[in-house]
């Protein structure tokens, strides 16, 4: 009777939990990318094939994710956070009703999206220092 006690305990844990969790994107010996989910429960992987490459304009990714609800609106809030001082604020509606510009808006509860390929910061100039992504309410 114990142990199953334990065991449901075991497997309800990870839904007990609220803290944001903290995932290693890339680690290098002079820089280490690292972010916190916004959502403890909904977990996003994301990967970058060359951690050093983040300082150039253009970089390999990948990420997935497995749907916890349907995507009918979807906004991206990121904010660049280095030794205190806010040095980037980047917001983009990304799905609207009826207004699909990726191929993953609409997509359904269950469902999984993954994608594998180049991104591109812009005009960003990124110092070669540590800095953390926030995920500022929303």
């Amino acid at each position: 009777m114990f142990n199953a006690a334990i065991f449901i305990l075991v497997l309800l844990y990870p839904n007990l939990s609220t803290e944001w969790p903290t995932h290693a994107v890339c680690k290098e010996s002079n820089l280490e990318i690292s972010y916190k989910s916004c959502d403890p429960v909904q977990d996003f992987a994301l990967s970058i094939d060359d951690c050093s490459a983040i300082l150039k304009k253009t970089f390999n990714i990948r990420a997935a994710m497995i749907l916890r609800h349907n995507i009918q609106e979807l906004y991206l809030k990121l904010n660049i956070i280095i030794n205190g001082k806010s040095i980037f604020d980047y917001s983009q509606t990304l799905c609207e009703p009826n207004q699909p510009r990726f191929i993953f808006c609409g997509k359904k509860k269950g469902e999984h999206i993954y994608y594998e390929g180049p991104v591109s910061l812009g005009s960003l100039e990124i110092p070669q220092v540590s800095f953390f992504l926030l995920c500022p309410d929303i």
